[in-house]
């Protein structure tokens, strides 16, 4: 039921999409319309990231109340939670804006990503297609010279380095470490973890998959990079 719901919801539209684009792409572009889905979708996405961008910087700032109401009720978890919660009440903050926006993005991010890895279009699942679809009559899997349906180290290379650039960002505008020797131990193991490990890991499933894989997640990562830019111009404190 749940995997049903999934391809209902967010599966057969995107496929939808990208077949439509490369119907009436020039030259029926496959690569090109991966790019665009893909940027369509992140677009679609800004406003939860803006939303999770606003509650983080709100948490920030709240920050030393929250200390000063930790040392207040010190030993009674009860007291600290309510007063806690008031706080959230008065100054008009969601502490859990952050993990609804993320489970609104993962399973389109999701889909995205199955699509891009199951769906080859050296032919067409006709079964998800909707009426209105137009069909392509021409299909390329050829861009600047690179098979969108192979492998290509390039791009898979372009896609670690694209994730390494968007951690990078991403973690310098963090938040300074949580007092405590095991929250910063576990902070400096996921800041390691992000910034090295996943650009690795990144560019391995992209060249052991396809270059459409690799050139979703290319073009993601640019797109997540400049919206990091953009949130930090816009509500970083200057």
């Amino acid at each position: 039921m749940i995997s049903n719901f999934f391809h209902a919801a967010f599966y057969n539209p995107i496929y939808n999409i990208l077949v439509s684009l490369v119907a009436v792409l020039p030259g029926g572009e496959v690569a090109l319309a991966v790019v665009i889905v893909t940027i369509f979708i992140r677009v679609i996405l800004l406003p939860f990231t803006l939303a999770a961008a606003r509650t983080q910087r709100a948490m920030r700032t709240l920050e030393p109340k929250l200390k000063e109401l930790k040392e207040l009720h010190k030993g009674d978890k009860e007291k600290e939670a309510l007063a806690t919660l008031e706080l959230y009440k008065t100054e008009r903050v969601n502490p859990f804006a952050s993990i609804l926006t993320l489970f609104v993005q993962i399973p389109v991010l999701l889909a995205l990503y199955w699509v891009f890895r199951y769906e080859p279009f050296t032919t067409l699942d006709l079964a998800r297609l909707y009426s209105f679809t137009p069909i392509p009559h021409t299909i390329s899997l050829v861009f600047l010279g690179i098979s969108v349906a192979g492998k290509s180290i390039v791009l898979a290379v372009l896609a670690g380095i694209a994730q390494y650039a968007q951690a990078t960002l991403a973690l310098a505008g963090s938040p300074a470490p949580a007092s405590g020797a095991a929250a910063q131990d576990f902070q400096r193991v996921l800041a390691m973890q992000m910034r090295y490990v996943f650009p690795v890991l990144i560019a391995v499933i992209c060249y052991t998959t396809s270059s459409a894989v690799a050139l979703y997640f290319l073009t993601t990562n640019i797109i997540g990079a400049l919206q990091e830019l953009y949130v930090r111009r816009k509500y970083a404190k200057v």
